[in-house]
């Protein structure tokens, strides 16, 4: 059974099931991961030699983008500013990636507080110059819920008019915003969409779809409410979406209590239709599939997990799969794009 009680334990879990990659050379750009050296979110380090034992164990990740996950933050100095040691961080890493010969870190998405507003503008600035050329914006988390495991702690409201005028800054500079959200603040989310046009946003996670908790057992009714939402902010085209995070508990799926890992068709089979769905509404051209490793190796192994997404994405064109598994990244995050 898997615990959390070492990443090694865990390791010896996710082994009992192995698989060839499907279409391995099908260029990838892995949207979403984080790096941490201490427990970080799942109760193991997760470093650069970790990630690419991940990214070459069968599938063609070419970049990644890295997302923040309050790593290695300064611990003097301005608070507002602790988060570019972050970025510091996360760009020396990416420079050993680039001469790796390996997956290269492409774009860093940082932390700020928006709800700083227009003197968000300092912070952006420090993590450009520690971002070395790869800084491309922020994630904000205002993820909430009264169920008290999945509090995100005290954040601002997205009807803040300090965390609007904190958006719409992210994008007059020309970076991006990623959204980390519950599916119920999802029209929400769509309110600020529409109050920041001229921001690029990034929904996280396929808009925070829960099932743990008081969503437990609920999931057709939940996904009713989810299609309806997802489809309003697909009517704002400023917003991309990620699909992932089927590999967190919060989703509903303990596939990480199996006494067996799950497969690549178990896991792609509840999330289908789905995602599916809302690649009809957003486009390929504006959904990109990430991995958000580590905090999805608590449900699956990464190959296993790619060859999911590949099987969801098995009836689309050669095109639009490179829409979905690269190229929308790599323009949501101004990554060069393949020739």
């Amino acid at each position: 059974m898997a615990t959390d009680q070492s990443g090694e334990t865990h390791a010896n879990w996710l082994a009992q099931v192995k698989e060839e990659a499907l279409e391995p050379e099908l260029p990838i750009c892995d949207a979403h991961h984080h790096l941490w050296l201490d427990t970080g979110h799942t109760g193991w380090p997760y470093t650069l030699k970790d990630l690419h034992a991940d990214t070459s164990s069968g599938h063609n990740i070419v970049r990644t983008v890295f997302l923040e996950c309050h790593a290695q933050y300064h611990k003097q100095g301005p608070k507002h500013l602790a988060p570019v040691g972050e970025t510091e961080f996360v760009a020396e890493l990416a420079a050993q990636s680039a001469a790796s010969g390996q997956a290269e870190i492409s774009a860093i998405m940082g932390n700020a507080d928006v709800s700083l507003g227009d003197a968000v503008e300092e912070v952006l600035n420090a993590h450009e110059i520690a971002g070395r050329g790869l800084f491309r914006g922020i994630r904000y988390i205002t993820a909430q819920d009264a169920h008290p495991p999945l509090s995100m702690g005290d954040v601002a409201q997205m009807t803040d008019p300090n965390y609007l005028d904190g958006v719409r800054k992210v994008g007059a500079m020309g970076y991006t915003y990623d959204a980390m959200v519950y599916h119920p603040q999802l029209p929400d989310l769509a309110e600020v969409a529409r109050a920041c046009p001229d921001t690029p946003i990034v929904i996280n996670h396929l808009g925070g779809f829960l099932g743990t908790g008081p969503y437990k057992d609920k999931r057709e009714e939940i996904l009713q409410q989810w299609r309806t939402s997802m489809a309003s902010l697909a009517k704002c085209p400023n917003t991309y979406l990620k699909l992932g995070g089927i590999g967190m508990p919060m989703m509903g799926f303990r596939w990480d209590k199996q006494a067996l890992p799950p497969s690549s068709e178990e896991l792609a089979k509840p999330w289908a239709e789905p995602i599916q769905y809302v690649i009809e509404q957003f486009g390929p051209e504006r959904c990109m599939f990430e991995s958000n490793f580590p905090v999805d190796k608590r449900g699956a192994g990464y190959v296993v997990l790619w060859n999911a997404f590949k099987r969801i994405a098995k009836a689309y064109s050669a095109d639009e799969k490179r829409q979905l598994f690269h190229d929308t990244a790599a323009r949501a995050y101004r990554i060069e794009t393949l020739a």
